[in-house]
């Protein structure tokens, strides 16, 4: 079975919306990097038990994802704080380079504080 890297971000959105058993699986397989047979073996099922498992609790992170978007959502942020950084720093070097102002430099000072504090978020 291949390991769906999208699992493991989805999982931080929406593991609570799991049953503890489907939650407890996926991290086993993703996070700890158990195998099918190791999880099988620690909880006292079979493998194809465990595999069963994991493929609707991975077809409902899916599901939840494609309804609510809160992961695509996430990274749009993201990116878009990546772009104000990028910005504010071009802004940052003009006036270091023209005009000199304190108002800007204050300016741009306090657009990447908040920027840094949304991306740590």
């Amino acid at each position: 079975m291949a390991k769906n890297l999208d699992i493991p971000f989805l999982l931080d959105f929406y593991g609570e919306m799991l049953t503890k058993k489907q939650h407890d699986f996926l991290v086993y397989y993703y996070e700890e990097d158990l195998s099918l047979s190791e999880i099988a073996e620690n909880e006292g099922i079979t493998r194809q038990g465990v595999r069963d498992s994991i493929k609707r609790a991975e077809a409902q992170l899916f599901d939840m994802e494609e309804r609510l978007g809160l992961a695509k959502r996430f990274n749009e942020m993201k990116k878009g704080v990546d772009e104000i950084l990028e910005c504010a720093e071009i802004i940052n070097e003009y006036n270091l380079n023209h005009s000199l102002s304190m108002e800007i430099n204050n300016a741009v000072a306090r657009i990447k504080t908040l920027a840094s504090f949304l991306k740590e978020e």
